[in-house]
């Protein structure tokens, strides 16, 4: 295996000499600050060719360091991201992977450097070795993770659940896995319920569900169509309704919804998010459905994207829990309730 060193003055500057001589391919075995001539010193980049492996015979040697390679095609694409933040980060070289992690899965610059701030690694003063400078790391993130079972009521009091999001997130799907696990897990009488006026086909689909699991299901175009529902299933120990799938900036549909289902119901709703979604329009969405005053965040649709930290930056941004993750399709088998242990590989995996 052939180990070779650059220096320069700045971390670019090293990083550009790594590819043009090695390649956008080469594997950075580690990155520290030295002294140098000038002022402020040199950076150097220790690293390998694409080619060559960390075989057995270095095993002893490079089996800590090994998960924590970085190709210079990341290191380059980081440099560019974070500009003088990676010099700092060089300080500091054992959590540069972790940083690399987050920013690579989609979590916003700003709260990437905030956790790695909050643990205080760049103060220079940690000497119980990184794996403990990593375990704030860890702690910082999933404390700010909240997580919330909306049907961990405590009695046997009715809960009535509405589910409410843009077109497509993914309502009856999700509604049709919850009373699944509802009735099978929990032994809880479950009805449903569907106020989507709008979409061809929407109470077929949520009936057909309902027929399969054996449970009724009305619908309602009108708030006195609701009052009636409800009142056909005091029976029930839950009540799903299955909302109309609307564009987020229809602000007058929005209202509408709120008028057929205000506060005095005790109707709690919960806000489905696509986690595929550009987190522009993920985030414009929970600010306009946010007049529904919804209690938690369902995360929907992370088989179908690489990028999952677009949920700790709507968490950081509006400070709500997440109660489920969906994951495919399947009924019931595609939703786990969140776990924040779950949501911190989900925002640090490797893709």
């Amino acid at each position: 295996m052939q180990v070779k060193k650059y220096q320069a003055r700045t971390i670019k500057e090293a990083t550009a000499k790594v590819k043009d001589v090695l390649g956008h391919d080469a594997m950075i075995i580690s990155t520290k600050k030295i002294k140098g001539n000038g002022k402020d010193g040199l950076f150097e980049i220790t690293a390998i060719p694409p080619e060559d492996d960390i075989s057995s015979e270095h095993s002893d040697l490079f089996g800590e360091v090994k998960s924590e390679l970085m190709s210079i095609k990341e290191m380059l694409c980081l440099v560019n991201h974070c500009g003088g933040f990676s010099e700092k980060l060089l300080l500091t070289p054992g959590i540069l992977n972790i940083y690399a992690r987050m920013i690579k899965n989609g979590v916003n610059d700003y709260y990437a450097r905030l956790f790695l701030e909050r643990t205080g690694a760049f103060n220079g003063h940690f000497d119980d070795g990184m794996d403990n400078v990593k375990e704030r790391v860890f702690k910082e993130i999933m404390q700010v993770i909240k997580t919330k079972d909306p049907f961990d009521v405590g009695d046997n009091r009715r809960l009535i659940a509405a589910f409410i999001g843009t077109t497509g997130v993914g309502k009856t799907t999700t509604i049709a896995k919850l009373a699944a696990q509802l009735m099978l897990k929990s032994q809880k009488k479950v009805g449903l319920i569907s106020i989507d006026a709008y979409r061809i086909g929407a109470m077929e689909q949520l009936k057909t569900y309902a027929d399969i699991l054996g449970i009724p299901c009305f619908r309602a175009f009108k708030k006195k169509d609701l009052l009636f529902a409800l009142k056909r299933m005091e029976g029930k120990n839950v009540v799903l309704i299955d909302t109309a799938g609307q564009s987020h900036y229809d602000l007058s549909r929005i209202e509408e919804l709120k008028r057929m289902m205000p506060g005095d119901m005790n109707i709690s709703t919960h806000l489905l998010l696509n986690v595929a979604t550009r987190e522009s329009e993920m985030n414009k969405a929970a600010v306009n459905f946010s007049a529904l005053n919804y209690l938690s965040y369902i995360f929907t649709k992370t088989d179908e994207t690489e990028k999952c930290g677009s949920m700790i930056n709507q968490v950081m941004k509006l400070n709500l829990p997440i109660s489920y993750i969906t994951n495919g399709q399947k009924v019931p088998e595609d939703i786990e309730r969140a776990d924040k242990e779950k949501i911190l590989k989900l925002l640090l995996s490797k893709n």
